[in-house]
């Protein structure tokens, strides 16, 4: 069959018929609208459809943008490689309308655009107009799309879902809410103008070679798409496609990213690509590809450096090291790490703990060590390129399986820097807001007897030093003065 591209612009009713059955590939980025770009969709068509004093069929048509497909023309399949997030919410939309309304009648005459009805007596059967990747597809249509549901899905607690399946639910619950609170008048117009008046542009391309470059071109041209939901389809589409391989790949993928969660999944790309290149980051997708994909892509790629770097930073950012003995030891130097106001020192801490994940003993080193230099560079407000290009220094050594505790190594202060460190210390320290906090928590931990813990989810100063300390205190014996506390 000969390849093929078309662009046409269609009515909703015709996005949402028996022309196409939509479906999102392993290699898309999970769904990810917010209720911020949800509200702004839905009052932005409420603002364009106006009120009834103009019939539907004379209000001016509205564009609701651009969806890529890979669609055979004369085949309803369509693959789904630019447009998820619209058609999802738009999916949403639908079935919140449908439930909402009053009889039975109109609910199965809008659940039409939800669903292909199959027909027994043809032996075919229902078929959704949209399927979520896969790992999203059951919650959705159980959930969402399924007639009669929806109402009982709102009121449940998501809170120990993956990052897609709670957008889901709160934008749901959001539309949900939103439209319960106006009159059925309001929503039936809607609904017609929603289908009649409503308009995507319908990009279709024939071959699956092609959508990972029009996948590319759409970044290209400035289209909202995460580094790393690019980065997939190029790593994804690098692997062999033969048997189930790339879809072991994309599973093990996805369950690296629902793991960390989408934004930490995003920082841990940015800190392979310092751990390669040593240097600040400018353009991670292009940087990646040069720095980090020529040397290993594909199933290299996921095998030796995504899956065990993430591994890596699951425990170091979480502070979650494991050992039979003395695991609390690296954990409480990552736990004062990570009250620090940057992450510059994650690529060293992650690359270590990569190589040496089995030797207790120097990772009780290494983490003390780290956070002695961290810390320094905290007091002595390092500049952000001071700190790349010390923590640059820190992974050269770490590469070359030099001496990380000689004296001269790069991870160790000089003596220059320990005097400037107590120099700064001694003065006006508590005028620095974003030195004081993890600072004053590191000292009271030294000064406590078994350590001190907190489990507030939002530590102050004054959760170490209260204002009104209690009698007996040894803050009122050290500051007995109220004005100077």
């Amino acid at each position: 069959m000969p390849q093929t591209i078309s662009a046409k612009e269609q009515e909703l009713k015709r996005i949402f018929s028996n022309d196409y059955r939509f479906e999102i590939p392993p290699f898309q980025r999970p769904y990810a609208w917010t209720t911020e770009q949800t509200s702004e969709l839905l009052d932005d068509l409420v603002n364009a459809m106006g009120d009834d004093s103009i019939d539907i069929d004379k209000v001016p048509p509205y564009f609701l943008g651009s969806i890529v497909l890979i669609k055979y023309p004369t085949q309803t399949p369509a693959k789904v490689v630019d447009g998820q997030q619209r058609l999802t919410t738009l999916t949403i939309l639908l079935c919140v309308l449908r439930e909402l309304s009053e009889d039975e009648g109109a609910r199965s005459s809008r659940h039409k655009y939800v669903c292909e009805p199959g027909d027994k007596d043809a032996g075919t059967e229902n078929h959704y107009r949209l399927s979520l990747r896969e790992r999203d597809r059951n919650f959705f249509r159980d959930n969402v799309q399924t007639l009669g549901e929806l109402r009982n899905f709102i009121g449940q607690d998501q809170a120990d879902r993956s990052d897609s399946k709670k957008r889901i639910h709160e934008n749901t619950k959001h539309l949900w809410d939103k439209l319960s609170d106006t009159d059925k008048k309001t929503r039936d117009r809607l609904m017609g103008f929603l289908l009649q008046r409503c308009y995507l542009v319908v990009v279709s391309a024939s071959d699956q070679d092609s959508a990972y470059r029009v996948f590319s071109v759409i970044n290209s041209r400035g289209l909202d798409l995460s580094p790393t939901d690019i980065l997939k389809a190029e790593i994804i589409g690098a692997t062999p496609n033969v048997g189930d391989i790339r879809d072991r790949y994309t599973k093990q993928w996805e369950d690296i990213e629902e793991d960390l969660g989408r934004d930490d999944f995003r920082e841990l790309f940015s800190h392979i690509r310092m751990i390669y290149m040593k240097s600040k980051v400018r353009n991670l997708v292009q940087e990646f590809r040069r720095d980090v994909l020529s040397r290993a892509n594909g199933e290299l790629f996921i095998n030796t450096v995504l899956d065990p770097f993430a591994e890596a930073y699951q425990i170091v950012s979480k502070s979650a090291y494991k050992s039979t003995e003395d695991a609390e030891k690296v954990n409480a130097s990552l736990c004062h790490l990570n009250r620090l106001d940057n992450s510059d020192w994650v690529p060293p801490a992650i690359a270590f703990f990569k190589a040496n994940k089995n030797d207790r003993e120097v990772l009780i080193k290494f983490t003390r060590y780290l956070e002695r230099l961290a810390y320094a560079l905290l007091i002595r407000r390092a500049n952000i390129n001071e700190r790349i290009n010390r923590y640059a220094s820190v992974l050269r050594v770490i590469e070359q399986e030099n001496d990380l505790f000689a004296e001269s190594s790069a991870l160790q202060l000089s003596d220059e820097e320990k005097k400037e460190v107590l120099n700064t210390l001694d003065g006006p320290i508590y005028l620095q807001e974003r030195v004081r906090l993890p600072l004053l928590l590191r000292l009271d931990t030294l000064l406590a007897d078994s350590g001190a813990t907190y489990e507030h989810k939002r530590l102050s100063i004054e959760h170490v030093l209260p204002q009104t300390p209690e009698d007996g205190s040894v803050w009122r014996t050290w500051f007995p003065d109220k004005e100077e506390r």
